[in-house]
């Protein structure tokens, strides 16, 4: 018997769509970010799933005025069909990366700063250079999902790239403390990190922080020796959770601010702002590390490959202000 003779075989065949629908809706939890993730209407979204309970026979969404989540037999349909269709989506992943060139989609997120300043203005000359490649990018300090949110990429900031993804890193970075000439002219140069007690600061506005920076010493003496980190609690007139937002304010004289290098190399350049406190490394305010970060799988995409090695190869040939890198490695 063919699966045209067969009308229990054909109506099984109509229920992969729906079925894989009720998996990203309860990833998800909304209908709107589904359909958009799935490229169909809100409307055609609901009919998926009102289809599939029809044939269900039981409710498998909960649906309330500000939310959706499954209920218990739409949970356990797909957490039993999850991993058929986590397998489908490989293997169709590796029979299109079999092209000769990258191709295909490719979502990735980073925060808005480091993503204005540092990325952007290289994807132009990917997109050139892989016209089969189509980009979608989310700016955003939040923190994603990549897994649930359908991204296949993210850049950021950090020290520490979670151990359950994949981390290629593209360039290190510091922190740097800045001002103009005319606020240190006028307010005098501190000498060592207790001044900026008495110093206007521009902090990085984070929840639930209470704002002060750590310091230790660039220079530690002895090999191996580990020179004690000093505290201060800082205060000011201006703090943001924007570094680009910062650098215009201290731009402005505001004070002193604390700062990823990526935000200052335009004004150090052009000595619009100085370092300050030179001989001391601020700690623990900004990643060391820019990183290209996706979640675990045997499979790369050909076109996240190719983005990830353009990135380490155009990031590695700038070099930061004073003290630099080339080529990913520390001078």
């Amino acid at each position: 018997m063919t699966l045209q003779d067969d009308p229990e075989a054909r109506r099984l065949d109509t229920l992969w769509s729906p079925i894989h629908a009720l998996t990203v809706l309860g990833d998800l939890g909304s209908f709107t970010a589904a359909a958009q993730r799935l490229g169909l209407s809100k409307a055609g979204m609901s009919q998926r799933i009102a289809d599939l309970e029809r044939s269900a026979g039981v409710p498998l969404v909960q649906r309330t005025t500000r939310s959706v989540r499954l209920t218990e037999a739409g949970q356990q349909l797909v957490d039993s069909t999850r991993d058929a269709y986590a397998q489908i989506e490989r293997g169709f992943a590796q029979v299109k990366d079999l092209a000769a060139v990258p191709r295909g989609r490719l979502r990735l997120t980073m925060p808005v700063a480091l993503g204005r300043q540092i990325i952007v203005p290289h994807l132009p000359a990917f997109l050139q250079a892989h016209p089969e490649v189509k980009l979608e990018l989310d700016l955003s300090d939040r923190l994603v999902s990549l897994a649930q949110e359908g991204f296949d990429l993210a850049i950021r900031h950090t020290g520490h790239p979670p151990e359950t993804h994949v981390a290629w890193p593209l360039r290190p970075t510091r922190a740097l403390l800045l001002a103009t000439p005319g606020y240190l002219a006028r307010r005098g140069t501190p000498e060592h990190p207790s001044d900026l007690a008495a110093h206007d600061c521009l902090h990085y506005l984070r929840p639930g922080e209470t704002p002060a920076w750590q310091f230790r010493r660039r220079d530690r003496g002895p090999a191996g020796a580990q020179a004690p980190h000093v505290t201060v609690a800082v205060r000011g007139p201006f703090s943001a959770n924007n570094s680009e937002v910062l650098r215009e304010a201290a731009l402005g004289g505001l004070g002193i601010a604390l700062l990823p290098d990526f935000s200052a190399d335009v004004a150090l350049a052009r000595d619009e702002l100085v370092e300050v406190l030179p001989p001391w490394q601020c700690v623990g305010a900004f990643g060391e590390q820019l990183w290209a970060i996706r979640p675990y799988s045997p499979h790369v995409p050909r076109a996240v490959h190719a983005l990830v090695t353009y990135l380490r190869e155009t990031l590695g040939q700038k070099k930061t202000h004073q003290r630099g890198w080339v080529d990913g490695r520390s001078e």
